[in-house]
């Protein structure tokens, strides 16, 4: 294979990818690394001003053929609806992001059943139903890339992030399963599993104390990482684009931990 034959199979040209809750952080970083590798890009938020927020945002980024839609992921009709809509208006799907996900950092005998139900409905039903949605015509066309953002809590635990880890631990066998379902149709279903990431949610946990010393959740990540430092969006750029492209046509049901190695370390000695 010739140099410029490997290159080819990191290219995402003339392929359509959707990538769920796109409109900031992890999400707008990964469609924008799929955009620049190539690829046709749709995604979709629930409500119409977070998508014109983001609009303007790829816009700035010289990424005005962006496309984006209101949809509610959780609502099985409303997914069934933005998929039919995407393939009329845009084109057939070959890569699907699940991105879209909320936590809700609430110790567990504290936590509300509705609140422990409404995560895992987005962090995890989501996911189910908006796959099961576009697997019909990935097998019909013979092939498609479904990419589950995981998390490392879907391999670890923490305090008050029980509903969290139980549907990024849940996300992570849903990506084995479609992997075992439907690898046979040349569909592969991989996961990337985000460390912890510097973005403007987690803004306020890096922020200096008073007396200039770290946060200690700061504190906490730093020491618990390998790499020594918090991750940035840019790091998930890469692994996006290998798993959305044929560079990963052999790997499947697998989940590549973007962690500064976090998973793999114990911690240090006291």
């Amino acid at each position: 294979m010739t140099s410029q034959e490997i290159m080819n199979q990191f290219s995402l040209k003339g392929k359509t990818a959707l990538v769920t809750g796109g409109c900031y952080g992890i999400g707008f970083a990964i469609a924008t690394a799929l955009h620049a590798a190539g690829a046709r890009v749709v995604f979709c938020a629930t409500s119409e001003g977070s998508v014109e927020k983001a609009l303007k945002a790829y816009a700035a980024e010289e990424m005005t053929d962006v496309k984006g839609y209101v949809c509610d992921v959780t609502d099985e009709a409303s997914v069934q609806k933005l998929i039919a809509q995407i393939e009329t208006e845009v084109a057939p799907l070959d890569i699907l992001v699940n991105n879209a996900g909320i936590i809700k950092r609430i110790p567990m005998c504290e936590m509300a059943v509705e609140d422990f139900r409404r995560v895992v409905d987005v962090d995890l039903t989501a996911p189910f139903i908006v796959a099961k949605a576009v697997l019909p015509g990935m097998i019909q066309r013979g092939h498609g890339k479904i990419i589950n953002v995981c998390s490392v809590l879907s391999q670890l635990g923490r305090e008050t992030v029980a509903a969290y880890a139980a549907a990024k631990g849940g996300l992570k066998l849903l990506t084995q399963n479609i992997c075992c379902e439907f690898g046979g149709q040349n569909i592969q279903c991989n996961g990337i599993g985000p460390g912890y990431i510097a973005t403007q949610q987690t803004a306020p946990l890096r922020e200096p104390q008073a007396d200039g010393s770290r946060h200690p959740f700061d504190q906490f990540i730093i020491g618990r990482t390998p790499a020594g430092r918090w991750g940035v969006t840019e790091d998930l750029m890469g692994p996006a684009i290998f798993l959305a492209s044929d560079a990963s046509n052999f790997v499947n049901g697998h989940v590549l931990y973007a962690d500064g190695g976090v998973v793999a370390y114990l911690g240090k000695q006291p």
